[in-house]
This record gives C-alpha cells, sequence and structure tokens, in this order.
C-alpha cells in the first residue's frame, strides 16, 4: 500500500457521497496502490451506513470528539506510509492522488504539503472577503511548489494535506493540547500545532499547486452569526501555535511581544472604523480574532488545555 486517503468527518452522511464520487473518479492511479478510510468521528447521524454501501471504502469509529482525535485514529488505522487527509467537504480534482504520490516521488525528504485549495461557494462571499479567505483553507500560491520557511509564521491547512506516517509518529505528541471544533466549542488549531511539531523537528512543508481540491462553503458559514465565533476560536488558538516555534527561553519575552502587538492592531483597528466597528463585517471578524488572540493564553489556561507550569513553555 503506497497511499492512505483519509477523511474525518462528523455528521457527514449527506457529504460523503460526494467525496468518495470524486474519489472513485481518480485517473493516472493504475500504477498506485492506495486505499479510503473513513474516520467517523462521534457521528449521530448515518455516516455508518453510508459508508457500508462502498465495497472499497474501509471504515473506523473515534469517540474522542474532535479533528485532532480522528486525524490521529487515521495515523494509527492508515496501512500505507503516505497519508492524504480530506475533510467531508473537499472535493479532490481528479488527479488529486496521482499528484500527492508523484510529488513525494519528487520530494521525498518533505514531512508534509498541501494542496492548491478553490472556494466553491454556495452563496456570494461578502464584499473584501479575500482577506478572510486563508482562514476558511483557501490556499493559492502561485503555479509553482513553495517551501513553507520557518520564520514566515505560514503553515498549510490541514484539508488536502499529505504527510508521512513515521514523520507524524516521530515528532507529533501522542495527545496535542488543541483537539479542533466540536458542539459548544469553536476552538481550532489543531492542525497548525500538529505542523509546527513536524517543522521543528527539522522536516520541510511544501505547497503543491498540483494538488487541487474544492473546498464547498455553505451560506451559513458567511453569516455574521457564525463568523464571529469563528474568528474567536481561531484567535484563542493562537497561544499554543505562537509558542510552538519560539525557544523556551525566549517565550516568556514572546508572550510580552504578541500581547502588545494584539493590543497595537485591537487600537488602530478602532481608530481606523471608530463606530463601525461592530457593524462592517471584515473589521469586526478581525477585531473577535485579535482579542481573542490577546486571550488566548488566559482562555486556555482557565479552560483546562494549558496547566499553570505549561502556560509559557507548553511542555507535556
Amino acid at each position: 500500500m503506497q497511499f492512505t486517503v483519509a477523511i474525518c468527518t462528523y455528521n457527514g452522511a449527506n457529504r460523503l457521497p460526494e467525496v468518495l464520487q470524486c474519489l472513485q473518479q481518480q485517473i493516472n492511479t493504475e500504477n498506485i496502490t492506495w486505499e479510503i478510510l473513513v474516520v467517523d468521528n462521534n457521528s449521530t447521524d448515518n455516516t455508518a451506513q453510508i459508508v457500508a454501501g462502498y465495497n472499497n471504502v474501509r471504515y473506523c469509529f473515534e469517540s474522542q470528539q474532535g479533528a485532532g482525535f480522528a486525524r490521529q485514529r487515521a495515523i494509527r488505522e492508515a496501512a500505507a506510509p503516505l497519508i492524504g487527509f480530506l475533510d467531508d467537504d473537499n472535493l479532490p480534482e481528479p488527479d488529486w492522488v496521482a499528484a500527492a504520490v508523484a510529488f513525494h516521488a519528487a520530494h521525498p525528504q518533505a514531512g508534509a504539503y498541501g494542496s492548491q485549495i478553490f472556494g466553491d461557494f454556495e452563496a456570494e462571499p461578502p464584499p473584501n472577503f479575500e482577506q478572510l479567505a486563508p482562514f476558511f483553507a483557501l490556499t493559492q500560491r502561485g503555479p509553482e511548489p513553495r517551501l513553507y520557511e520557518p520564520g514566515q509564521k505560514v503553515l498549510p491547512p490541514s484539508a488536502g494535506l499529505v504527510v508521512q506516517k513515521q514523520v507524524w509518529l516521530d515528532t507529533v505528541p501522542d495527545r496535542c493540547i488543541l483537539s479542533g471544533r466540536k458542539p459548544g466549542s469553536m476552538l481550532t488549531g489543531e492542525d497548525l500545532e500538529v505542523l509546527a511539531y513536524i517543522q521543528k523537528a527539522g522536516y520541510s512543508i511544501w505547497y503543491n499547486p498540483a494538488m487541487q481540491l474544492k473546498h464547498k462553503i455553505p451560506k451559513n458559514r458567511l453569516q455574521k452569526e457564525y463568523l464571529i465565533p469563528f474568528f474567536r476560536g481561531i484567535g484563542h488558538s493562537r497561544h499554543v501555535t505562537r509558542m510552538l516555534g519560539v525557544p523556551n527561553w525566549a517565550r516568556p519575552l514572546a508572550l510580552v511581544g504578541y500581547a502588545l502587538n494584539d493590543i497595537r492592531k485591537i487600537i488602530l483597528l478602532l481608530i481606523k472604523y471608530k463606530n463601525h466597528i461592530k457593524t462592517e463585517l471584515i473589521p469586526a471578524c478581525q477585531l473577535e480574532l485579535f482579542i481573542g488572540s490577546l486571550n488566548s493564553p488566559f482562555y486556555l489556561w482557565k479552560n483546562g488545555y494549558l496547566n499553570i507550569n505549561n502556560l509559557i513553555s507548553l511542555s507535556s
């Protein structure tokens, strides 16, 4: 087995068939041995019955809620040394599998690499949506492969991510701090935490434009009622992803530096938009992101993600 496509899903019975159909229509895979693995992350719908209708799809159930737990289960269950992650709202292009395997052959030392991702919108995005697009896993970084440099603080999303199984096992803790969104919590960043561990261990992470997919975005995710808590959750997760790339000795200084920068951004935003800050969607989302980022270490500590000893060190 060369390649495992792992689809992590929560209540995705209505979305999975379209993803599986895209995978059944893959081309140029005659010389590739690969499998499809669906990780059901504690669904309460008929996801299991949907998957049972496909003869060539493996199914497993992960009861711990959160995409982070589902991906850890996928790593354990995958039969191949190379694993490509798809969400249940990702539609890969017909040559996605072939492009993923080909990139590994050309870059065998790459620990992980991400796809080029386009939006498939159910409704027209709001004005200036391009400022928010990266937070929706929409990634277009040009027509050529690019290395994610450690100093740039930019990493690919988990949608369409390919990772070497042994690299993950060697570098990522069995239990990360962040576990992903779940009912009642919009805390996210679990994918960036994993990639930060991989990159910190010295493995390269790439952008591969030949791997293309569409991310289906329903209209409710473009509305303020969803976007405000969504960006607040991104902000609340940021302390973890910020500190993982910082040496232990420098983390107290980094904590202060990040806080001052968040305060600066909040003040500039308030000055620029004044009384319109709450009524205009884009700045309202940005304000929630910056406030959430400022509160992140305290939010994580208060809610049990960090204890007082690892608030700065992030040691396990």
